[in-house]
């Protein structure tokens, strides 16, 4: 899973937030996945999303033991990245929203990783405008980090074990085929 803080700058619940650990927990409770790594930003001590999803998952139902936090996940290609390299995922379902999917799965596939992406229901452009225009000058980043720069994650970090079974992802699911 992705990450994005609980709330927004200004204080309120952030509904981002809200429908990725609805999405996650929907998956886990119907047996989709087995296991969630949740990916996401802690470089200062008042905001740590992973923390920040792991707990909202916990209240939502689902076991800690069913949970692993990536403390490194800064961006996009970090979560993506990470996943493979410290968690030794190589196959893997990404829960975001829909305007996200696409630019996790051109990270993915771009390092040849096999990957679907489960897409929680987008808000409402009043509620998502920000983060979409956000989301059309990141793909723009992304493309020169893959093709120009072959930037790597922020940190690399120790190989950590998973337990994990097969994971299975059904669903609204963006696939794309792989090379």
């Amino acid at each position: 899973m992705l990450g994005t803080g609980k709330s927004t700058a200004q204080g309120n619940a952030n509904l981002h937030f809200t429908q990725r650990i609805a999405a996650a927990a929907a998956l886990f409770q119907a047996g989709k996945v087995r296991h969630l790594l949740v990916s996401g930003d802690n470089s200062v001590k008042s905001y740590d999303e992973p923390s920040d999803m792991r707990d909202a998952l916990i209240a939502a139902g689902v076991p800690t033991n069913a949970i692993t936090c990536d403390y490194a996940g800064f961006r996009t290609l970090d979560s993506i990245m990470r996943a493979p390299t410290v968690f030794g995922l190589t196959n893997f379902t990404i829960v975001t929203e829909e305007f996200h999917c696409p630019r996790a799965l051109w990270i993915a596939r771009r390092h040849g990783l096999e990957a679907v992406a489960f897409a929680a229901p987008d808000l409402s452009l009043r509620w998502s405008a920000r983060v979409k225009i956000r989301e059309a000058l990141a793909r723009v980043w992304s493309a020169v980090d893959l093709y120009v720069w072959n930037r790597q994650p922020k940190f690399a970090g120790p190989p950590e074990k998973l337990v994990l079974s097969e994971m299975v992802s059904h669903g609204q699911e963006f696939v794309i085929p792989p090379r």
